[in-house]
């Protein structure tokens, strides 16, 4: 099993990288957020690898982050999700949002992701919830599957203050989570913004 691969980034061409590794070049299956977060070609990348043998081929999977590709080993063994599925979600909508969308049992918003249908949804749902908490490198977006948040972190300490409040967890982490959704430059807020902001929310 090649599990990381790193070298140097020769190619980038949806959904595909090339890159050269000792002198070989591995063409490496990756979802679209490997694209946005593109490391320019000539220069060093570190993908976290899955491979799938096939009876006619031998694919390699890449990953920016551990935890998507933590993600995409827990797709594919739902029931009716391959390989090429799994990478089409990741592609179709990012790795805290799926969480999200499985922790909260939201089958509307999954049906809108390319290649989700209505029975895939409810699989991955019913599959996958328990699952999620397991997953290396897990957050609980919505405080229902174990994982904490990293404590210290200004997510964390917001979390905690509302909780002091006498906010259920999970509606403090839903509340925060609509915050961190709503803008860009949202997550680098410091805890007394985003208790500020979650409040607003909370009041509605």
């Amino acid at each position: 099993m090649i599990g990381r691969l790193r070298g140097i980034l020769i190619e980038a061409r949806p959904p595909q990288l090339l890159v050269e590794v000792g002198g070989v070049g591995y063409e490496v299956e990756a979802p679209m957020t490997a694209f946005y977060q593109q490391t320019p070609p000539g220069q060093e990348i570190l993908l976290h690898t899955h491979l799938v043998v096939r009876e006619d081929a031998q694919l390699l999977y890449g990953f920016i982050e551990r935890f998507e590709r933590e993600l995409f080993r827990a797709l594919i063994k739902v029931n009716g999700v391959g390989p090429k599925m799994a990478l089409g979600i990741l592609s179709g909508i990012e790795a805290a949002r799926l969480v999200r969308c499985i922790e909260e049992q939201d089958t509307t918003s999954l049906v809108r992701v390319p290649g989700i249908g209505k029975k895939t949804a409810e699989r991955l749902v019913i599959e996958m919830r328990d699952r999620i908490g397991r997953l290396e490198g897990a957050v609980s977006i919505t405080g229902t599957s174990g994982a904490s948040l990293p404590a210290g972190s200004a997510r964390h300490d917001a979390v905690a203050a509302l909780e002091a409040l006498g906010y259920r967890p999970k509606d403090a982490e839903q509340a925060l989570a609509k915050v961190l959704d709503a803008g860009t430059g949202n997550d680098s807020l410091d805890s007394a913004e985003l208790i500020r902001l979650a409040l607003k929310n909370l009041a509605r």
